[in-house]
């Protein structure tokens, strides 16, 4: 019998195994990315319903929700090719924004607070 042991390790050697990446992560992206787009149709709903039908309070407010809804939509499509181009490379991740969302919200958060300010503050036009 050999005195050598059964499992030899070599430091300077590595073996590259191919990462086989599940179909359903990169569906789990297209669903993301669709998600986001749906949530930026509504906010798009909301700004064309206040510009058509409102008065110039509501057409500054619809200003402010399409510009959120257009920085909605750069940054899901931003995401979406991040996310795509690290599951083609076979990246292990992680996959998550913890500032881009964020950001979104809060973006979202003073426009609705700037439409109602320039609500209450301003005068009644009348019927």
């Amino acid at each position: 019998m050999s005195t050598q042991p059964l499992l030899q390790r070599t430091a300077a050697k590595r073996i590259a195994l191919p990462v086989r990446v599940e179909p359903k992560v990169s569906f789990a992206n297209e669903r993301t990315f669709l998600s986001w787009l749906h949530f930026t149709v509504v906010l798009g709903g909301l700004a064309v319903g206040l510009l058509n039908f409102g008065d110039r309070v509501g057409k500054i407010s619809a200003a402010m929700f399409s510009v959120v809804a257009m920085g909605v939509m750069v940054y899901a499509l931003y995401t979406y090719h991040w996310r795509a181009a690290s599951i083609r490379k076979g990246g292990r991740g992680p996959y998550d924004d913890r500032i881009g969302p964020t950001v979104l919200c809060v973006a979202l958060l003073v426009a609705i607070v700037v439409n109602f300010v320039l609500r209450f503050t301003q005068p009644d036009a009348g019927p």
